[in-house]
């Protein structure tokens, strides 16, 4: 089949094993979540929808999950997520304020108790001195407020995806408790 991608051996492992992690934190958002009676949206950038997938990959995520929105493009941020267009402009797609307007804005247009973000720069390509590949903002927003996190991930584009996504998914069980 044309432009189909075959993983084979360690590769294949790799990706499993990674995908199998990621699942399991989702279960436990999804535990903390019920228990804490809140809901959670998602808004994601650089990870591509990973953190949605992981968290519907679990039975039951329709009891708290209410979506996501895979914002790629300066104008999906704006237009669906309500990111201001000055602090893209001021501050570029990779910034903390851009995290902190997308998990706002993901948390007040799906609704939700409490809602997380990711924006960065994954690689191989897009690095600059300032915003090195691997730059990642985290955010965080309920009632209480928006947390943002920033970390530089060394890997190559698929570890900095993968670990953005966990990374997502532990700021949600932090911020919920569980």
């Amino acid at each position: 089949m044309a432009g189909e991608t075959i993983l084979a051996g360690d590769d294949a492992a790799a990706a499993r094993l990674a995908e199998e992690a990621l699942v399991a934190l989702a279960r436990r958002v999804q535990s903390a979540a019920l228990a804490a009676g809140v809901t959670v949206a998602v808004a994601e950038s650089c990870t591509g929808g990973m953190v949605a997938a992981a968290i519907t990959a679990v039975p039951g995520s329709s009891g708290y999950f209410l979506g996501g929105v895979v914002s790629y493009a300066d104008e999906a941020k704006r237009d669906l997520l309500g990111v201001d267009a000055a602090a893209l402009a001021a501050h570029g797609a990779v910034s903390a304020q851009v995290a902190r307007a997308m998990a706002e804005g993901a948390r007040a247009r799906l609704g939700a108790s409490v809602a997380a973000s990711v924006t960065g720069i994954a690689g191989p390509d897009g690095g600059s001195a300032e915003k090195p590949v691997g730059l990642t903002y985290v955010g965080v927003a309920d009632a209480n407020g928006v947390d943002v996190r920033r970390i530089v991930w060394t890997g190559d584009r698929a570890s900095n995806r993968q670990e953005s996504a966990a990374a997502v998914l532990e700021a949600l069980l932090a911020r919920i408790g569980g």
